[in-house]
């Protein structure tokens, strides 16, 4: 084989291992994916310290002593279970009704009938056997519901979310359910717009956290100032 020939051949290979730019432009993104950026990371540390603070202060304020068995308290209790959080502070949380079911010597001191009936439900839910006998006092010599809780509506929603964790034979509780029925419809008409929904809300969908109705009637009444056993 002749140089000449030898030079053609190598030019050809070296020609075909050569590839042509697509003449591509320049990303517009730059080299902006090409460096770890860890400013979500952070802000994500942040939010958590922020949430711990919270959680923590939550905490204090439930164990806070002494522990008031006041409507403050309890309502705390109620939205910290609404909200679907209460397993951040279950400790907190069993501490504070251990306490004011120890408290409660069977009777309700309180005249609002919302502190009442909301102790009495918290304290069904978490286990424990109270007596719906301290709401005689919220009825007339005749036997009837007291005139004054016609126009409570906040404590008829209240009343008819407890009824609902009664258990057999509780007769109180049985009258509750048919008056604050008829009470809540016939007053959803004439209340305002947030009041008519809260209303509805409240008929449509009882709040069953913990014990529900048909669970109650299972139950085992242990004697008085015990919890119940499941």
């Amino acid at each position: 084989m002749s140089l000449t020939a030898v030079i053609l051949a190598s030019q050809s290979l070296n020609n075909a291992d050569t590839r042509h730019s697509a003449n591509f432009h320049p990303s517009i993104w730059g080299d902006r994916f090409l460096s770890y950026n860890n400013t979500m990371e952070t802000n994500m540390k942040g939010e958590q310290q922020v949430l711990q603070q919270l959680k923590e202060e939550v905490k204090r304020m439930l164990m806070a002593p002494p522990v008031e068995t006041g409507l403050g308290k309890l309502e705390l209790i109620d939205d910290i279970q609404r909200l679907g959080v209460s397993y951040h502070f279950e400790y907190e949380i069993d501490q504070t009704m251990q306490q004011i079911h120890e408290n409660l010597n069977g009777t309700c001191d309180d005249d609002y009938l919302q502190t009442c009936v909301l102790r009495f439900r918290l304290l069904r839910q978490h286990g424990y056997n109270v007596s719906c006998d301290m709401f005689n006092k919220f009825k007339d010599c005749d036997g009837n519901f007291d005139e004054s809780l016609h126009h409570d509506i906040v404590g008829l929603q209240s009343l008819y979310e407890a009824t609902h964790l009664m258990v057999r034979g509780e007769e109180f509780l049985e009258e509750a359910l048919a008056f604050t029925t008829t009470r809540l419809e016939s007053a959803a008409n004439l209340l305002s717009t947030p009041a008519f929904e809260t209303s509805n809300a409240c008929l449509e969908s009882a709040t069953l956290e913990g014990l529900t109705e048909s669970r109650s009637e299972a139950l085992h009444v242990s004697s008085p100032g015990t919890a119940w056993i499941t």
